[in-house]
Parts: C-alpha cells; structure tokens; sequence
C-alpha cells in the first residue's frame, strides 16, 4: 500500500502546523505552546481522551478503534527544540532568538498529529492507539519523565514506536536496524585543583594547565589502548576552561567536560573506570588534586527485533523499501520508552538537507505524507479491523 490519499490530501494542512511549530521553538521542558497547540487539536480530531502534563509539559492522546481486542499500541513524536540560533532565512524561521528546531521535532510532532486525525476519523482498527508528545528530548530526558510519571501502566501500551527524520536519505524512504540503534550519551566533568601562581615563577606553582592538557590526551587511551578495537565508543572533550583569564597567572583550577558514547555496557563501564584512575593518575603526577562527576545519561536505545520487522514491514508498505540503518553514536531518549515496553524507532529520510542540530538545518515537508502513512500503517497491520 503506497501512501495513503488522506495525507496527500492533508499536506498543505499538516505543513503549515510544522511551520507555526518552527516559528515558535520551545526547549526542553518549556513545551508550554507547543503542548497545548497539540492538546487542542487532539480534542478538535475527536480523540477519545486527552491528557495534558504528563511527564512535565507531555501530551498523550487515547483513539479507540471500531472494536477492541485489548491491544494498545504507542505512538511517540518529540516536541521540543535546540538552543540555536536560525540561519535558514526561510520564511517560517524561529521567531525565538536563540531557539529553533534544527532537530526535526516539528516536523514529528506534526506528522503525529497527522496520523492522529486520520485515526480518529476512520478507526479502522481493533485495539487501541495512544499518541506521545514529549518533551525534553534533546539533553532533558522527557522520555523517562513520562514513564516515571507512569504513562506505560496508566494505558496499558504494549508495543510503542519512535520515528526520527534523517538527512541525507531520499525524502520518504525508510531505513531501520535491530538490536542496538543509539548509542548510550554519558557526560563527565572533571575538576581539577593546583596552586595558583605568577607565569614568571612556574616553581612555586602546581600547574593545573599543564594538567589538564596530559589528562586530556590521556583520556583518549580509553578508547585507543584500552577498549576492544572490534567495540564501538567515543570519548570526547569539549569544554576546557582555567579559573583564571590573565596572561601572566597559573590559574588555580580548571574545569573539564565532554561526553562518552557506548553501545554496550561493558564499554560503558570500562569508561567510567579508566576515566577514574587517568585522572587519579594524572592529578597525582603533577601535584594536583582531582574530583571526576560521571553522569550515566540516555542508555542504548535497543530495537527490539520482533518489532523491528513489524515497522519495517508497514515500512515497505509505504516506500516499497526499508534500508538496513547504520549504527548512530548520538543519543535518543526514546530508549527509555523501550527499556519499558517492546518497540522500535525508524529512520525516514528528510533528503538533500542540512545535518541535524545546524543552524541551516529544515525539516522537509514533502516527507510528511509517508511519515504519516507509516505510523497510520504500523497501527492498521498491528491491529487490524475485526
């Protein structure tokens, strides 16, 4: 089954909710506008029950099919932005300094939005389908906020399913893999304490400076001499700043921060470890003193593989293809959502576009009537119409 006529119909509609989302960019847990833009138009569609602060500032959806087997399948878009400053000079461009969705998180709230009209008009299915809009993807964990807040129990979601826009493949194509997906996204500060003192006399000094630079080579020895070559991990510095900002003072501290991606936890434990007694090790060389603050982040996100063919399946069913996806080393936390149930997340492809989180980044629009057509298609064969 090809895209369905019912969103090719409801483009010129579907794309102009993206762009009222683009223009007005939240971030993190600050989805107040968003939030009820998505409320509102859920009553509009006729969902059966809307449900608003779930998770902070999330939004689910209940929509009953024609009959009900007791199935309930989840349905998950994100909602939220990124601290960035617009340069696409398009016209429906973020009217928020500073703020814009150079993620896609409009163009996934409003595809979810899309399916949820379809859905509600036709339920021409056996169960029932929640749709999830969530805040604080991007670094806030909104999607273990709404689990936490019970959201799995409360409507008794037995499957769920994530979908994500990717640069780079043709507009409307699909590509998925089982297993592990995205990688787990650590993060790590590092203080360091010397003795200040006066550049012309580095004697009287311990140099955190000189420090800091050795820990910072050193560190990539996690990956380089101690991590199984065949095993996937990043370990990256990227912040660096000293206490002081004089040309002629040792500073007394400096204060280090980067990320560490995994995709299984033996690398993940391996990371905390080595990073622990480099620094140790680092700090005791020079004089120095040193506190390592290792923050477990957003875990795998692991496809589980029975419904990885399901949505590859409608997936093929919308575009006649599903592609097999590489691994991605950035973090989704969409695994929250998949620790707790059966699920899986799918790539759909945004074409000839600026990478995700750049400045010039846009949504396509043209991929909307397929992402549409793939969460409409998941439910439809899932649960199909007694």
């Amino acid at each position: 089954m090809p895209v369905k006529n019912r969103f090719a119909e409801l483009l010129p509609e579907i794309t102009e909710w993206r762009r009222d989302l683009h223009r007005h960019p939240e971030i993190l847990f600050e989805t107040h506008r968003t939030s009820k833009v998505v409320a509102d138009k859920l009553r509009e569609f006729g969902c059966d029950e809307v449900v608003e602060g779930i998770g902070r500032t999330g939004v689910v959806g209940v929509i009953k099919g024609k009959t009900d087997s007791g199935k309930v399948i989840g349905l998950r878009a994100d909602m939220d932005a990124l601290p960035i400053h617009e340069q696409t000079g398009v016209e429906h461009a973020s009217q928020t300094a500073g703020a814009m969705h150079a993620c896609g998180h409009d163009g996934h709230t409003a595809m979810l939005l899309g399916a949820a009209r379809y859905l509600s008009e036709t339920r021409n299915f056996d169960g029932t389908v929640v749709v999830i809009f969530q805040p604080a993807e991007e670094g806030g964990g909104g999607g273990r906020e709404m689990c936490d807040d019970g959201m799995m129990d409360r409507w008794n979601i037995q499957e769920v399913y994530g979908m994500h826009n990717w640069p780079g493949r043709p507009v409307g194509s699909f590509a998925i893999r089982p297993g592990a997906f995205f990688a787990a996204t650590d993060l790590f500060e590092i203080y360091l304490e010397g003795k200040g003192g006066h550049a012309a006399k580095p004697q009287e000094v311990v140099d955190t400076t000189l420090m800091g630079s050795h820990l910072v080579t050193a560190l990539q020895s996690i990956v380089s001499r101690n991590a199984d070559p065949t095993k996937n991990i990043v370990v990256s510095v990227t912040s660096f700043e000293t206490s002081s900002k004089a040309f002629n003072v040792i500073p007394q501290r400096v204060h280090i921060r980067g990320t560490v991606r995994t995709m299984d936890n033996e690398m993940r434990d391996l990371a905390e470890k080595r990073m622990g007694e480099i620094a140790a090790g680092v700090a005791a060389t020079f004089g120095g003193t040193v506190k390592v603050d290792y923050q477990r982040n957003y875990p795998v996100m692991v496809n589980h593989e029975t419904e990885t063919e399901y949505a590859a399946e409608a997936a093929r069913a919308v575009s006649g293809d599903c592609a097999d996806a590489p691994l991605v080393m950035g973090g989704e936390d969409f695994a929250f959502m998949l620790e707790a149930r059966p699920g899986a997340y799918i790539l759909v492809g945004n074409g000839d576009t600026a990478p995700v989180h750049h400045p010039e980044y846009d949504f396509a629009d043209e991929a909307i009537p397929a992402g549409c057509s793939w969460w409409a298609e998941i439910v439809e064969r899932r649960m199909p119409a007694a």
